[in-house]
């Protein structure tokens, strides 16, 4: 049966808080593996820390979304080697460069796309600013030249640089449904038009929130017809640290972003149950 793994972010542990404590690797991990994620989602590039990630989940069950930011085809061959080597669940591209023109990027894709033939975990390209997936239109002219790019979404990204009015039309939504149906995966942040990480937890914001779950179960929707029967969907819970998190007048977050994170991971899950019970 398809499944929904729910993984959390080492990057959103980091504290960064004003008494400059910060837990191990250790510690988050085994953080993780006590509130019962599915998996995490952490930088894959350094060899030996990611042999370190790996082994301390594997008896746990976990699974990794290995994590990149290639500049040149060849950037990617090392990381692939990596994930051969550990077990990946599957491969976030986050394009570092920032072409002007689809031509630019059309021998990237097709070299990222030839070398993650030869590997046996998928690899997808993430949306992202200041990234080759910066901006909205351009990513639609992308899969507009690459009809079966597969993507990673964070929708965050996409609210923000566009500012979307609110209401938001449906011209709006199309464009983000055209992005969700190329995607195979997705990072659960929750964005205003202004902010790119607002705290789920303040009922302020809870339009904003209403409006990812909308966006996400558009895409889950979208990809249980589209992936195997046997297959998983991943959900990143990525709430980032200062400065994506906001900090109020004494430099200390204005919410517990990990909280936050295990409510947007019950949202998510509830979602999916209900949608898995219609058939």
């Amino acid at each position: 049966m398809q499944k929904l793994v729910v993984m959390q972010s080492l990057w959103a542990m980091e504290r960064r808080q004003p008494d400059g404590l910060e837990r191990s690797l250790e510690m988050n991990l085994e953080m993780i593996v006590e509130a019962r994620y599915g998996g995490v989602s952490t930088d894959w590039r350094d060899r030996e820390t990611s042999r370190r990630i790996a082994a301390f989940l594997k008896p746990h069950g976990l699974v990794v979304e290995g994590q990149c930011f290639p500049k040149t085809v060849d950037d990617l061959k090392s990381v692939l080697e990596i994930g051969t080597e550990t077990g990946l669940h599957h491969l976030d591209i986050q394009p570092d460069v920032r072409p002007r023109t689809l031509k630019e990027c059309m021998p990237l894709i097709e070299g990222w796309t030839r070398l993650a033939e030869e590997v046996d975990f998928p690899v997808y390209i993430e949306t992202h600013r200041d990234r080759m997936t910066t901006d909205l239109f351009f990513v639609l002219d992308l899969l507009d030249a690459f009809p079966n790019l597969k993507l990673l979404g964070d929708l965050s990204h996409f609210l923000v640089g566009r500012e979307f009015a609110t209401p938001v039309d449906a011209t709006n939504h199309g464009y983000i449904h055209r992005v969700l149906d190329n995607c195979w995966a997705l990072h659960g942040r929750v964005a205003s038009r202004e902010q790119v990480q607002v705290e789920v937890s303040f009922p302020h914001h809870k339009m904003w929130f209403d409006l990812f779950l909308g966006w996400w179960e558009y895409g889950i929707r979208s990809w249980r017809k589209r992936a195997g029967a046997n297959d998983s969907l991943s959900f990143v819970c990525e709430l980032g640290p200062q400065p994506y998190a906001i900090a109020g007048p004494d430099g200390a977050d204005l919410s517990d972003r990990w909280s936050d994170a295990l409510i947007i991971r019950e949202a998510v899950e509830k979602l999916w149950a209900r949608i898995a019970a219609e058939g």
